[in-house]
């Protein structure tokens, strides 16, 4: 492990709008964030994967009546995301180091009123399906997490992906689900709060279109049976 690394490892342990396992309030906060991390009563937005939190920071930055929560396995990318936020005072903003298949350990059922899934690894393979941050399981995950009438979204510049999950999607027969395959030529770009991550700003540059789609997290989309050959689509 590279001196740099180990280096930002060491900052975030000490920082505190970064909670990693073994930390005190790693999993007391589970139900209880607005109120005791962040000492208020406002609404709770994650970002899956959010790599250097470039949603949320940007979003931290937009409402500062919301808190943001970015969650990522990656320490190194964590440090950049919360030295943003550090930098620029934003108390509502803060990052979590976990996987995203444990997030039941850090939040109750309802607690989130949105979930932003941004730029997620595709995992192409046939048989990494079922790794897919949009495959069944996670999206179970997300729907018992985010509050009924609660929005999840999702930004992406892979087709067969995008696809993948829109399919998957339809199948499920989600409340409200509006989508486009070409978001910075549609009428939708304003439901991404005009922020673009890193991964996207390389993207454009390379002349990608960015697929884009949300839909309401509902009774009927909640906690749907996996289907084994749904996971291996």
């Amino acid at each position: 492990m590279g001196r740099s690394k180990l280096k930002r490892f060491k900052v975030i342990a000490g920082r505190l709008n970064v909670i990693e396992p073994g930390d005190l309030l790693f999993t007391s906060l589970r139900g209880q964030w607005a109120t005791e991390f962040f000492g208020n009563s406002h609404e709770l937005v994650l970002e899956v994967g959010c790599g250097k939190g470039d949603y949320t920071v940007g979003m931290a930055n937009l409402f500062p009546n919301r808190n943001f929560i970015g969650v990522d396995i990656k320490g190194s990318r964590l440090w950049k995301g919360s030295t943003v936020a550090e930098e620029n005072g934003l108390t509502n903003a803060a990052f979590l180091r976990n996987l995203v298949e444990l997030l039941p350990d850090n939040f109750a059922p309802g607690e989130l009123s949105e979930i932003w899934i941004t730029f997620p690894d595709p995992r192409p393979k046939i048989g990494d399906a079922k790794k897919r941050l949009t495959s069944p399981r996670y999206l179970n995950i997300y729907e018992s997490l985010v509050k009924p009438g609660g929005i999840i979204h999702f930004k992406t510049d892979n087709l067969e992906l995008f696809r993948y999950t829109l399919e998957l999607l339809e199948s499920r027969n989600p409340a409200g689900l509006i989508y486009t395959f070409d978001l910075y030529n549609s009428d939708l770009q304003h439901l991404t709060l005009n922020i673009q991550t890193t991964y996207e700003k390389r993207f454009r540059a390379d002349g990608i279109p960015i697929k884009y789609l949300q839909y309401v997290n509902s009774p009927t989309t909640t906690l749907q049976p996996i289907n084994p050959s749904e996971e291996e689509k």
